[in-house]
């Protein structure tokens, strides 16, 4: 949030994998049969999923120098900074200041001084200063932590008549909250039964609607081999070196922090975090939705 540096889990969760993976983006990659999965692809399967949003965006835009497009979470800026490079009019919004301050920082590289990037949430942004002002509103990844009753109330008026959103993120399935094994391990996304109920009463009408969950799964293997062989045998080693070094200290902090423990163990240790899991809990979808005239 503007003028607030204290960082959220939220945000260091994309920091640590920004860190850890070594990648300027903090979004899925798509997985296609020519790409073996593995971290050495990782990359790869990544601007992939740039890449078919830039296509998208290139189709519902006829004059790139003269569309305006809002990047709803920009991330890195790794995203806006290529659609600035294929000659879009781009502005973002983006409430981590951590990640603002590397946003900023392409941005002066690219001596973009058209671009505004709006420090804050999509629901905290000056919406009546941007009425009308865009062709496109992007969200890749960020769409799940916008409320739905703001989405549904603040994007329409974002938009130029005939304007789109596109959206490129996992919903919750059906499934979700049945109790069973691995249902704890995905909390996040909207209800698509849910989402889809707001959108029919919205003045949006959808476009596009295509289902990339088998193609983003496989990411969800690469993070829990990740999880099972590399991080937790680390947590381990230093959990044993605090415990030989301060056994006291380090006793009555693992009591303390006892269920908080126990759930990032369930949620990233216990091997549910997979494609099979995912594939059950989660929808992850592709859709374009056009303002109606």
């Amino acid at each position: 949030m503007p003028g607030s540096e204290k960082m959220t889990s939220r945000e260091l969760g994309l920091v640590l994998a920004q860190q850890l993976l070594d990648v300027q983006d903090l979004h899925f990659g798509l997985w296609d049969p020519d790409l073996p999965v593995s971290m050495s692809g990782f990359g790869r399967a990544q601007q992939r999923y740039t890449d078919l949003l830039l296509a998208q965006v290139e189709r519902l835009t006829d004059d790139k120098s003269a569309a305006r497009i809002l990047d709803i979470g920009c991330g890195t800026g790794h995203m806006l900074e290529q659609l600035i490079a294929c000659g879009y009019r781009v502005d973002a919004v983006n409430p981590s200041p951590y990640l603002n301050r590397q946003v900023r920082s392409r941005l002066s590289r690219l001596a973009a001084a058209s671009a505004t990037l709006f420090e804050s949430t999509f629901e905290d942004m000056p919406h009546a200063a941007c009425q009308g002002k865009y062709d496109v509103l992007l969200c890749s990844e960020s769409f799940q932590y916008i409320p739905l009753p703001d989405f549904f109330e603040k994007a329409p008026g974002l938009l130029r008549s005939g304007g789109h959103v596109i959206i490129c993120d996992f919903f919750k399935t059906a499934a979700h909250g049945d109790g069973a094994a691995g249902d704890r391990s995905f909390s996040g996304g909207h209800l698509l039964g849910q989402f889809l109920e707001l959108l029919g009463d919205s003045p949006f009408r959808k476009v596009l609607d295509e289902d990339l969950t088998s193609r983003v799964s496989p990411n969800l293997d690469l993070l829990d081999e990740w999880l099972t062989q590399r991080l937790a045998p680390a947590a381990a080693s230093i959990d044993r070196y605090l415990q030989d070094q301060y056994p006291r200290s380090s006793s009555v902090l693992k009591w303390l922090a006892r269920r908080k423990l126990a759930k990032l163990k369930y949620k990233y240790l216990s091997g549910h975090r997979n494609a099979e899991t995912f594939q059950k809990y989660k929808s992850y979808r592709l859709l374009i939705l056009q303002r109606e005239p």
